[in-house]
């Protein structure tokens, strides 16, 4: 069941809001259909429900607000527009990355796109996908996580009559399944076709809320569409035996061979056509809106026939077929067994349900980031990139002779705030929360971006282990460059290696989580690398002022005196590593880090418990 109750949302400046007071149900079992014109609202209350926009009211999805349900994923399956996935993912890879937040298998995956009739094309990147395919695509992330809600804005725009019967055979089949399905809709024909229950609203307010029978009777009007080449001349003659026997008909023509006759029916038509020697090739019966026409942007949709001649039907049948023919050689794509021509009210197989477990989404966070990380070429680029530059930069370090060698294999000369090396972790960082808000995934979890622990946690995990992993393979190479261009007399193990090698980490670390936790509380990729840079240009001057300050206090002998109040002994060998990590901390890079972390990581929680208060 979901119910929405007073939605309103918050307008800007003095502008009126999108939607207004929206109070609305669909219930389980139901297809329900949110009509209205461009302009309506009708996708400001979909965002609204899925906490995607500021507003007043709630949404109930079986009694409980989006941001109290655990699971968001098992709970509901969303499509707002096209599937929003960086357009350098591969079909199948998003979908992988997309179980590990539902709490899915990986198989699944493959099982969703077979069951879309994408199982060849899941190789093929996301930004190449045809409008249908990115439909299909987008179905299969809705259904992924077996949910019990979906909500689809405008499922149906621009697909084919095939793409289009098989789309809503999908939904009569997750409705006859117990679930509840919300679609957005401009069509009325289509609404009346297709839905159980049709809500109506207009600038952003509830216009009638009716069965799909009462809104046919009371809104639409039955007619009969004839196809013939003698329209003009079957008009004239429909009009005039209808005054005749004084009856009530309205002839329009369409354009071109095609009618609409209002206030008539099959058998009459047809039989005036007889009489006079007129060709038929299509007969049927037909509901129309008596409100404005749809937009040329509305799907072509299938008459439902009653009666027409052999010849036309099997003509039809012929121009389906060579259509489908044409559709599965030009895209490679196979189409699943129910969109073969299937009438729209037609079930079609829905894939096994997921087991029913209690999980918090995402369920596989570790598995979802280390996917996202590796599923664009962009952190490969990042990688190669920075190596190359660290490379060439420790190389020239070495000719000039000048320039210690921890700096050299560092590739850090004094002129650069940073080394290649730290300055690409931190954009690696930045990318980790800055791709989600700009290719947001996980849009229906819980606002743009899941405020989870869990999710915050895998992130810094995962950026933690690349950087370190890029701070190794920067040295590795250097050292290598170094020997093969200058022979191994250059090369020899520093006294103080520990020492150096945990500021190199500590270095490339904090660097991956000051851009991480920029980018997550700004919202951006460009903030992040600014935190990033803000670090050595401008934190790190204030700390050397104040470590190089003249003071009448010192930490010395601090871990001693933690080890007097501390419940439980340690080690002596640990006192040694207490004092080399002040020392690390005490350096101003180290002291600049810290402190921008601790700022950064504030700011995350605060705006991220503001958000769930406002909500």
């Amino acid at each position: 069941m979901l119910q929405v109750i007073g939605l309103t949302s918050a307008p800007r400046r003095e502008l009126p809001p999108a939607v207004n007071d929206l109070t609305f149900e669909a219930g389980p079992g139901q297809v329900t259909a949110l009509l209205g014109a461009a302009g309506s609202g009708k996708t400001t209350a979909l965002r609204l429900m899925l906490e995607l926009e500021p507003g007043r009211g709630v949404t109930y999805f079986r009694g409980r607000p989006l941001h109290r349900i655990a699971n968001p994923a098992r709970e509901v399956g969303a499509l707002l527009g096209d599937v929003p996935g960086h357009p350098a993912r591969t079909a199948v890879g998003q979908l992988r990355m997309l179980c590990a937040a539902a709490g899915a298998p990986a198989a699944r995956a493959v099982e969703m796109l077979e069951f879309v009739g994408l199982a060849g094309l899941g190789d093929q990147r996301l930004g190449t996908l045809s409008v249908g395919m990115d439909r299909r695509l987008g179905l299969a992330s809705a259904l992924l996580g077996d949910p019990h809600t979906l909500l689809l804005d405008e499922p149906a725009k621009g697909l084919s009559p095939l793409e289009y019967n098989w789309l809503f055979g999908v939904l009569r089949s997750h409705a006859a399944r117990g679930g509840a399905v919300l679609y957005t809709t401009s069509d009325a024909k289509e609404a009346a076709r297709t839905a159980d229950r049709v809500v109506t609203i207009d600038r952003g307010r509830l216009m009638a809320d009716q069965e799909a029978a009462e809104f046919a009777r009371t809104r639409l009007r039955p007619r009969v569409a004839v196809r013939t080449p003698h329209a003009a001349r079957l008009g004239v003659l429909v009009s005039r035996e209808a005054r005749a026997a004084q009856q009530s008909v309205e002839v329009v023509a369409e354009g071109g061979s095609r009618l609409s006759v209002y206030g008539s029916d099959c058998a009459r038509i047809g039989e005036t056509a007889f009489r006079h020697g007129i060709l038929i090739h299509g007969l049927a019966d037909e509901i129309g809106d008596t409100g404005p026409a749809p937009g040329p942007e509305a799907p072509p949709q299938p008459a439902r026939a009653e009666a027409g001649t052999g010849a036309a039907a099997e003509a039809g049948t012929r121009a389906e077929g060579a259509t489908r023919a044409a559709a599965e050689a030009g895209t490679g794509a196979r189409w699943p067994a129910s969109c073969a021509g299937a009438p729209a009210t037609e079930r079609a197989p829905l894939p096994s349900p997921l087991p029913l477990r209690p999980a918090r989404s995402p369920v596989h966070a570790l598995r979802y980031e280390v996917r996202r990380l590796l599923g664009t070429r962009s952190t490969f680029l990042v990688v190669t990139a920075v190596l190359a530059a660290s490379v060439a930069l420790s190389a020239f370090l070495a000719h000039t002779g000048s320039t210690p060698l921890p700096s050299v294999l560092a590739a850090w000369p004094d002129i650069l705030p940073l080394p290649p090396a730290a300055f690409g972790a931190g954009l690696l960082g930045a990318l980790a929360f800055g791709d989600e808000y700009r290719y947001p995934a996980l849009a229906a979890a819980r606002g743009t971006v899941p405020r989870r622990l869990g999710l915050l946690l895998a992130k810094l995990t995962v950026s933690a282990a690349a950087a370190l992993l890029l701070a190794l393979l920067a040295v590795a190479a250097d050292a290598e460059a170094l020997r093969l261009l200058y022979g191994p007399d250059l090369m020899h193990v520093p006294e103080k290696w520990p020492s150096m090698a945990a500021s190199w980490g500590g270095l490339t670390v904090g660097c991956a989580w000051a851009g991480l936790l920029g980018a997550g509380v700004f919202r951006a990729t460009a903030p992040g690398v600014a935190a990033v840079l803000a670090v050595p240009v401008v934190v790190t001057p204030v700390a050397q002022q104040v470590i190089v300050a003249p003071s009448a206090r010192s930490v010395a002998g601090l871990p001693a005196r933690l080890r007097e109040v501390a419940w439980l002994e340690w080690p002596y060998e640990v006192d040694r590593w207490m004092v080399a990590a002040m020392r690390l901390v005490a350096e101003p890079v180290g002291t600049a880090l810290a402190l921008s972390l601790c700022a950064l990581l504030c700011a995350y929680l605060l705006t991220g418990l503001r958000r769930k208060a406002h909500w």
